[in-house]
């Protein structure tokens, strides 16, 4: 407690020399613009309260691409996050399915990792947050692509578009969960919320594997409200792993190589497995009822939230880009524990079965790193 209150001081302490006027010439390009060090309006400070979210606790983003939904969750006082607030997407581009390459529109689809210097306070698009796209995932399965944000404007290529009043109340949330001690936030980017009447839909998409990976870090999340530890080995996410019982080694993961010898968490682990298997037998019912499947491609280049569409009537339009699929190997099957601590033969994991071309971000620091472009 106190090591955080005094990582918090020092924070503020050099976000607040960040504002203060300086006289060389040289350094004014420096200062951060009103914008960046706005305050939550009234109502959101009166919600955090209601809700009992200290101002400074930390944050997860969730993003729904079909539902055209970004969602911010806090963490309250008995450390556990609940949901604040959510916003209609204004603009997204692409179709359903992660990015794959460089110019593709695609707009991410993963878990991300979201550290100062990502955050861009000189954005053309009003303000801007780089969601580290390519992460080491992307990287590991050969894509590429560069400054993938969650900005404002209302105008995407690749990106997540919010409104400018929108973006400017989650960069504050960004910001001020970046300076309670916290050294980076998630965001968890989907194609749509992973239940199983949404997969049972897109059961003919070539991305289907891909998504039931995500949904094993969501159902993390969702089943326990605590932010999911995530890894990379052997192409694959694994989801708040650690040794297994007795390992006397640390954990190391390597994105392209084999994966360690690891449990997941088991009091994650039985939670999550829970509702794996009620999912799965809803998601076997709806196969079985021969639910109507969507299309593998919608035709469309991205989407917009329908409380957008009287004021944008023509922001959406059809795709530009040929329809592409994505290979991803078989997750390898992931083991967890008994009460006892030992290892079982259950598996946990194997079933349920304007950005491009901005100028590059600007060098920073913990709180004037809320400075760049996009």
């Amino acid at each position: 407690m106190i090591r955080a209150m005094v990582l918090r001081a020092l924070a503020l302490t050099a976000f607040a020399a960040a504002l203060t006027p300086v006289t060389s010439l040289g350094e004014s390009s420096n200062r951060l613009p009103a914008k960046a060090t706005k305050e939550l309006p009234p109502e959101l400070l009166s919600l955090l309260r209601q809700k009992k979210m200290p101002k400074y606790s930390p944050i997860v983003v969730r993003v729904f691409k079909e539902e055209a939904e970004l969602e911010v969750w806090k963490e309250d006082t008995t450390g556990r996050f609940q949901i604040l607030k959510i916003y209609p997407i204004c603009r997204w581009s692409g179709d359903l399915g992660p990015k794959l390459q460089e110019g593709d529109r695609q707009a991410p689809e993963g878990f991300y990792t979201i550290t100062p210097e990502l955050m861009h306070p000189n954005s053309d698009f009003h303000l801007a947050i780089n969601v580290g796209y390519p992460n080491s995932f992307d990287k590991a399965n050969k894509r590429d692509g560069s400054l993938l944000m969650i900005h404002g404007d209302c105008s995407s290529s690749g990106c997540y578009a919010m409104t400018d009043e929108q973006i400017s109340e989650i960069y504050s949330l960004a910001r001020d969960s970046l300076l309670g001690g916290r050294p980076s936030f998630q965001v968890q980017a989907y194609p749509f919320r992973l239940t199983p009447a949404n997969l049972a839909r897109h059961r003919n998409s070539p991305n289907l594997a891909f998504w039931k990976m995500l949904k094993i870090g969501n159902d993390h999340f969702e089943t326990t409200r605590l932010e999911p530890k995530v890894d990379v080995c052997n192409r694959r996410y694994v989801f708040d792993a650690q040794p297994p019982a007795n390992s006397p080694d640390p954990l190391v993961f390597d994105p392209t190589d084999k994966c360690p010898a690891f449990v997941v968490n088991p009091k994650v682990a039985r939670r999550a497995r829970e509702k794996q298997r009620t999912d799965e037998l809803e998601y076997a019912q709806l196969l079985k009822d021969n639910v109507p499947a969507a299309p593998i491609y919608s035709g469309l280049d991205g989407g917009m939230n329908k409380a957008f569409l009287a004021q944008y009537p023509n922001r959406v339009t059809l795709a530009k880009v040929m329809p592409y699929a994505s290979y991803l190997p078989q997750l390898p099957p992931i083991p967890w524990v008994d009460n006892d601590g030992s290892l079982t033969s259950k598996w946990f994991g194997t079933s349920f079965s304007k950005p491009i071309g901005c100028d590059p971000p600007r060098a920073s620091f913990l709180s004037s790193v809320l400075v760049g472009r996009c």
